[in-house]
């Protein structure tokens, strides 16, 4: 039986060191930017133009008279496309844990998907932001800030969901109040139900 795990996350609340946890503790394939990489095989995006765009959206309609027409499709759907394409091609390929990438949604009628959203106090988080990027709490919440706005409008965008909200996924994680081993002790446990 094939698992995926998809971990959708707040920027800064620990979402990636847990994914990636899981994935070493379960011993199979953990995909964050990787996806990039094979994003940019699939669809002959630039890898850095696939970083710089991926969370953002452009249906303005002078955006589609500079690319040329407006029934041209949005450069931001095409790799949307791109991405979901690969997103389904790692799923298929077996077990895995799936950081980002709208993947709970893309993966939602898919069985065997275990579909979680990692959160985290702004304490909690300013703190992880400025020891991993050695920013300030100013500059840390700036960065919250825009990335989970980013984020939130990409998926909503996407999806025609809200971004976090409880019923779009089959756990939610407070990494605050658990942390990075007991959150993986909890989805390794219900993983192995």
């Amino acid at each position: 039986m094939i698992m995926i795990i998809t971990v959708s996350r707040q920027y800064g609340s620990g979402g990636t060191e847990l994914a990636k946890e899981i994935a070493k503790r379960l011993d199979i394939p953990f995909y964050d930017k990787s996806i990039i990489d094979m994003t940019a095989k699939e669809s002959g995006f630039d890898p850095e133009f696939i970083k710089r765009t991926e969370n953002s959206v452009t249906s303005s309609l002078l955006y589609n008279l500079a690319v040329g027409s407006i029934y041209a499709q949005p450069l931001t759907d095409q790799l949307y496309a791109a991405e979901c394409k690969v997103v389904r091609s790692v799923a298929a390929k077996g077990d895995g844990v799936i950081v980002g990438r709208c993947a709970d949604y893309i993966l939602r009628d898919e069985p065997n998907v275990l579909k979680i959203f990692v959160h985290s106090t702004t304490e909690d988080r300013v703190k992880r932001v400025c020891e991993r990027k050695g920013v300030s709490e100013n500059e840390a919440k700036e960065l919250m800030k825009k990335n989970d706005k980013n984020r939130s409008k990409h998926y909503k965008y996407y999806t025609d969901r809200t971004w976090g909200a409880g019923q779009n996924y089959d756990l939610c994680i407070n990494m605050a109040v658990c942390g990075v081993e007991k959150a993986a002790d909890i989805v390794i446990s219900l993983i192995k139900k």
